[in-house]
């Protein structure tokens, strides 16, 4: 199975940690160049330094802010040239805060859709050029298990989610006799700061302790636990590699079999 992404340049949202550095890592364990893309200038370096010490590419960073997508995508291109010449994009960032939808705002959900969608275009846009011409490229969006079942109490998210899942699969089918595959995948419960907030959240609603939560959560998980990032960056490891390759425009839960549908 060809794992190997020598000679490919990847560049991952929201890597400064969480899944985002998890995925960062390991493509370039398989070989990738990596442009590592977050808020925070700080956690940004250290990340790199991290990367550096794994193996002897030459990564990059870039401090980005998805609530001003435009400014961030001619940052990068100011990095990298006009025509950035990226092979994979790895759209991920946080996700929106919880809260029932019908108590949101219609900033909440611009700010949202900013963010998330206009962000992953408009960096697409400015990618598929360079993977077209050369008929390779991937693109990867990391979303939420929300688009097969809806979440409680995180209504943006579930709304820009979904609409980031349909974008995706449009673009499938607009990229595919290009080579270019696009795919989603879905985390479910994964120990990060995010599942941490998410958690603390519903405690506080429920008035339950954050243990009682988290024991309930798991139990409702088959593999009665939660994943490691490094379990996600395995399954993106393989979509973006020449072993996925005929993998394009699907919806990849990686959450224990919690999802209760197909």
């Amino acid at each position: 199975m060809n794992l190997d992404l020598t000679g490919k340049t990847a560049l991952v949202g929201g890597s400064s940690q969480g899944i985002g550095i998890a995925v960062a890592r390991q493509l370039a364990r398989q070989g990738a160049r990596v442009i590592l893309m977050a808020r925070s200038e700080d956690k940004l370096i250290a990340a790199c330094q991290q990367l550096a010490c794994d193996n002897q590419q030459k990564h990059l960073y870039l401090v980005a802010d998805l609530q001003t997508p435009q400014q961030a995508v001619s940052d990068l291109k100011s990095l990298l040239g006009d025509q950035p010449a990226i092979d994979i994009l790895i759209n991920n960032s946080g996700g929106p805060p919880p809260g029932p939808a019908n108590q949101a705002t219609a900033d909440d959900y611009l700010s949202a859709f900013n963010q998330h969608l206009i962000a992953n275009q408009l960096f697409s846009q400015a990618l598929i050029g360079h993977m077209r011409r050369q008929q390779w490229g991937r693109i990867i969006n990391v979303i939420s298990t929300s688009v097969k079942q809806p979440i409680p109490n995180l209504g943006v998210s579930n709304t820009i989610r979904g609409a980031v899942a349909s974008w995706a699969k449009t673009l499938a089918t607009e990229l595919g006799p290009d080579n270019i595959t696009v795919n989603n995948v879905l985390p479910g419960a994964t120990n990060t700061q995010r599942l941490t907030a998410i958690f603390e959240n519903k405690a506080q609603q429920q008035g339950k302790s954050l243990d009682a939560v988290i024991a309930a959560e798991q139990d409702s998980i088959p593999l009665r636990r939660f994943a490691q990032p490094e379990e996600f960056a395995n399954v993106v490891g393989f979509l973006v590699s020449e072993a996925g390759a005929y993998v394009n425009g699907i919806n990849l839960p990686v959450d224990g079999g919690r999802t209760a549908c197909l």
